[in-house]
């Protein structure tokens, strides 16, 4: 099934539409179009090389949006064959929004957590549409500290356009959830990789992003707000979510120069949908290297590291006051 276009994309799927009639032209009337075909060709490869490196900060976020593009579960069941899934809180339920269990990664047992969407309509009420529930988090913490106690890494996979904002998760604590796991997190003795794979919504993302190491997916996105709630708040419309989308640096790029996240994961041309083995194989590559540059050292120090890299997050400036 081919993937969805999305608008940025139409003169791609233009010249694709046009290249296919010329090849079946010739095929039907026995003419050789050879040089038609190449020139044809080349152009496509062109105006692909130019819309996909040009991309705007709204044009990333549509991406990492992409229904086709590979969640949590498509990665580990692409390089981590062994994964078994653990389930419940121990306190209220088992959030299937935030699939968490154990697997090998490059060789090493870890601790996996995720957030997952679904494809459907069916798969997305499921999973709540990638919005974890109170439960959720304390699942994850749950099984970070069984990672802790066995000396497991853990490796959180981020997902989600933010926590789940209903009346349930709130009379369930949402926020006390995601605050306890940022506090735990800064003090969990075990080594702890995030990766940003998709959307990087708020605090359902930071829920499980305090890391020693952050990386990030080329099309991915990480921020405190989305474009569009950003949009209604600064300029009461959503139609200004491009301009937010700029404004908020909330691309791999941006985010690299501000010291939020550590690596960057290039994508295949066009985002991890257009080759998911490919962007597993280099999800997985980044992966395995960075466990093992944060797993060689001594717990006290990577604590002490961990610390200061969030303390240094966040650029300002003091004036003093006349």
């Amino acid at each position: 099934m081919k993937a969805p276009l999305l608008e940025f994309e139409k003169p791609i799927a233009e010249l694709e539409h046009k290249l296919e009639d010329l090849k079946k032209h010739s095929k039907q009337q026995d003419i050789d179009f050879s040089p038609e075909v190449l020139q044809m060709q080349e152009k496509l490869e062109s105006t692909r090389r130019e819309i996909y490196s040009n991309l705007t900060a709204w044009q990333r976020v549509q991406i990492a949006r992409h229904t086709a593009r590979p969640y949590f579960l498509d990665y580990v069941a692409a390089f981590c064959a062994d994964f078994v899934e653990l389930h419940g809180d121990r306190l209220f339920g088992d959030d299937l929004s935030m699939p968490a269990g154990m697997g090998t990664i490059g060789g090493r047992r870890c601790v996996i957590i995720g957030q997952q969407k679904g494809r459907d309509t069916k798969e997305n009420v499921l999973r709540n549409f990638g919005s974890p529930h109170p439960e959720g988090y304390r699942k994850a913490l749950r099984l970070m500290r069984l990672a802790e106690k066995f000396s497991l890494p853990v490796v959180c996979f981020i997902d989600t356009p933010g926590a789940y904002p209903g009346i349930g998760a709130e009379e369930r604590h949402i926020a006390e959830a995601i605050a306890v796991n940022l506090r735990e997190m800064m003090l969990l003795r075990t080594p702890i990789v995030a990766v940003v794979i998709g959307e990087g919504g708020s605090g359902g993302a930071l829920g499980i992003g305090v890391a020693d190491s952050v990386l990030m997916m080329e099309n991915a996105y990480y921020s405190v707000i989305s474009p569009e709630g950003c949009a209604a708040i600064l300029w009461k419309h959503r139609k200004h979510a491009p301009e937010a989308a700029e404004a908020l640096k909330l691309n791999a790029g941006e985010l690299l120069k501000l010291g939020v996240i550590d690596e960057v994961i290039p994508e295949p041309m066009g985002g991890a949908h257009h080759d998911t083995a490919e962007s597993a194989s280099r999800l997985q590559s980044a992966l395995v290297s960075a466990l093992e540059k944060i797993c060689s050292q001594k717990i006290e120090t990577l604590l002490e590291s961990r610390y200061n890299k969030f303390r240094k997050v966040g650029v300002f400036a003091e004036e003093p006051v006349l």
